[in-house]
């Protein structure tokens, strides 16, 4: 028995413990092809074969572009009337120029917009590239970094870095790429009706910096305000030299020296509104670029170095500017969302040359001062959009109309001629647009679009000085020409990983090319341009996506165009229906978690215009990556053209029977290191912010 006792105990004290956990990161793969309503995006971080490769060479590995290395043209669906954007946004320099100098490491994915919507300037035939650039608002320190050589010919060194620093309410970002090295191009051309070649060495001495930085100040849930700038330096020595013999002999030896310094300022601020949580938003942005692209042209003529024909110098100006204002206001809507804009923008181009060349007469005396010329071409838009998109059971509609006022003005002064020459326009246009999306099933969507676009004359084409392009072919521009309107239809159709598309444009008032052989001189041609009636031009798109083993991904595609070409050679109307097939095939191979292969083909079948047809080629590329550092670093080996089939062949019969052929500096190996540092946990709502605006390519303003 026990007795009623009053027991102490000493306290006991429970304290709980608690466990931090880290944040789960879920990694997932992306597709590689994202078909949205109005675009297809492509996400470029898994191709191996873009690795130390610039802007340019990227995109040749993308369906339903085309990329001429020779002139630096790009081709959306067969047709080089194509706009370029960089995150939404053109630049005053020519595309090869922007895209040369942008390293792909910096560049998050391509979106193509074959048809884009009433909300987007309306300016290129065929659509928008549009090139994303990487930003992060990862919180702390975080970048990756890329460093590497290309070698064929000549050895050609590339960098780049992209950083992002995070804290609290402010992000700051920025992406640097440098290029520098030497770039060959041999042609030779032979003409069949007489004894007479020509032989032209071409060498592209470039060193490229672009960058890019930005803030994004996240003032509250509702309030963001940003701002970038980029700029781009390109000093180029190019070097010409051609040799031209008929029956033999030495007739023209040409050695021309011409140096560019180009560089690029771009200024945007961007205030964003949103009203409510549910999209309701307000957006303003202002856009302000300039470039300067000095040019100094030493020309040489060592038969004849007394003549002032082949013998001269050049000194030249030009100086662009450009300002852009828009208004967005987006408003959802109980069965859809209405989109408003406004827009103005204003282009200013100044074409300066100073030189002591003459120019044949005729007459007598046989030459003459060619004179100082001045070229100025002002262009102002203003427009307004409607945008409505809804969404009823499976079937998504978008409609919308673009109002535009385009009027532009032209003066032209020569030092040899007594007056000014006036170029002035000014038109209206509705452009409108209108795309159904109906899903079948969750893996089936059949899309449907349509839209109007314009292509309005650049500087180049109707300028009315003279430019030399070769010993015996120069260019000259057309004050007459005025815009052409195409009519785009297009019908896409896609069942899980494959997708098919066909389209059809309707071109008025085509833009085609005049060949005229020289009065002055019988083996020289003049090139310009000229209005025509109609044109059309349709095709068809197929690719997609299998994987025949776990490890293997195979992605092939392949394209057919038709299209035509028109154009007056030698005062004859000629009108050239061209047929283009391409096709493409790229394999990844897992080998292990650390390594991976890519070996791709691609064909591209003979193809036609109005002067020349070119032979078709087949190119092999292969690569290769090894993962470093824990995953963080990467080393990355290319080959090119690894059979060093890219010769382009080529034959004409008008103005000249000729045949010639371009080899250029393709075939090439890369051997490459890149590492990715910091680390740290992103915000939904910024995450939402930039992928909404990256997606979207700031609206109105383009």
């Amino acid at each position: 028995m026990i007795n009623d006792k009053k027991i102490e105990i000493a306290p006991i004290y429970i304290e709980d413990e608690i466990t931090e956990l880290g944040g789960v990161i879920i990694e997932a793969e992306r597709s590689i092809v994202i078909q949205k309503i109005d675009r297809k995006i492509i996400n470029i971080s898994k191709d191996l074969a873009s690795a130390g490769t610039n802007s340019l060479q990227m995109l040749e590995n993308i369906p339903s572009i085309e990329v001429n290395h020779q002139s630096g043209t790009v081709s959306l669906r067969g047709n080089e009337n194509v706009r370029v954007l960089i995150d939404g946004k053109p630049s005053n320099l020519s595309t090869a120029q922007v895209l040369k100098q942008l390293p792909s490491s910096s560049v998050k994915s391509v979106e193509l917009i074959t048809n884009p919507s009433a909300k987007y300037n309306p300016e290129g035939m065929s659509g928008i590239i549009n090139i994303i650039l990487k930003k992060n608002t990862t919180i702390g320190f975080n970048g990756a970094i890329s460093l590497g050589a290309e070698q064929s010919i000549n050895k050609r060194p590339t960098g780049s870095l992209n950083y992002n620093y995070r804290t609290g309410k402010v992000n700051f970002y920025g992406n640097y790429g440098v290029d520098a090295g030497k770039f060959e191009t041999f042609a030779t051309f032979n003409r069949e009706d007489k004894n007479l070649s020509q032989k032209i060495d071409y060498l592209d001495h470039s060193t490229s910096h672009y960058i890019k930085n930005g803030v994004n100040f996240y003032m509250n849930s509702k309030n963001t305000l940003s701002f970038y700038t980029t700029h781009n330096y390109i000093g180029t020595d190019f070097f010409v030299n051609t040799i031209t013999k008929e029956n033999g002999n030495n007739t023209l030896n040409t050695e021309n020296l011409s140096i560019y310094d180009i560089n690029e300022q771009v200024y945007n601020l961007n205030y964003k509104l949103d009203l409510d949580d549910k999209g309701h938003s307000l957006e303003f942005e202002i856009n302000h670029s300039e470039s300067s692209s000095p040019q100094s042209d030493l020309m040489t003529e060592t038969i004849r170095p007394e003549s002032k024909i082949y013998n001269y110098s050049n000194t030249i100006t030009n100086d662009n500017r450009s300002l852009l204002l828009n208004i967005d206001y987006t408003k959802p809507l109980k069965n859809g969302t209405l989109e408003l804009g406004i827009e103005a923008r204003n282009q200013k181009y100044f074409n300066h040359i100073v030189t002591d060349q003459e120019v044949e007469t005729g007459n007598t005396p046989s030459t003459s001062a060619r004179g100082n010329s001045t070229f100025n071409y002002d262009r102002k838009m203003y427009s307004a959009y409607i945008n409505f998109n809804t969404e009823y059971k499976k079937i998504g509609i978008q409609t919308g109309l673009r109002f535009e006022h385009f009027t532009v003005d032209g003066h032209f002064l020569n030092t040899v001629q007594s007056e000014t020459e006036l170029y002035t326009d000014a038109i209206f246009s509705i452009y409108p647009s209108a795309f159904l999306t109906y899903q079948i099933s969750e893996n089936d969507e059949i899309q449907f679009g349509y839209s109007r676009r314009v292509d309005r004359p650049g500087i180049n084409q109707v300028t009315p000085i003279q430019e030399w392009t070769s010993a015996l072919t120069i260019s000259v521009g057309n004050r007459e020409l005025t815009p052409q309107f195409t009519n785009s239809f297009e019908v896409n159709y896609t069942k899980g990983n494959v997708t098919i598309g066909g389209f059809y444009r309707k071109t008025t008032d085509k833009i085609g090319r005049i060949i005229n052989k020289d009065p002055l001189h019988n083996d020289r041609q003049i090139l310009s341009y000229e209005n025509y009636d109609t044109s059309d031009s349709y095709g068809i798109e197929i690719s997609g996506s299998y994987k025949p083993k776990k490890w293997w991904t195979l992605r092939p595609s392949s394209s057919l165009y038709i299209q035509e070409s028109i154009g007056f050679i030698n005062n004859q109307r000629e009108s050239i229906r061209n047929a283009l097939f391409r096709a493409r095939i790229s394999n990844r191979f897992n080998a292990s978690k650390k390594l991976s292969f890519q070996l791709s083909g691609s064909y591209k079948g003979k193809s036609e215009n109005v002067q020349f047809k070119v032979n078709p080629y087949f190119l092999v590329n292969a690569s290769a990556r090894w993962s470093v550092l824990k995953g963080k670093g990467a080393i990355n080996l290319r080959g090119t053209d690894i059979f060093d089939n890219f010769k382009q062949a080529i034959s004409s019969s008008n103005p000249f029977p000729q045949t010639g052929s371009f080899t250029l500096e393709y075939s090439s190996i890369y051997l490459g290191f890149s590492y990715n540092f910091g680390g740290g946990k992103k915000k939904d709502r910024d995450r939402k912010y930039r992928e909404d605006n990256e997606t979207r390519g700031s609206g109105g303003v383009l």
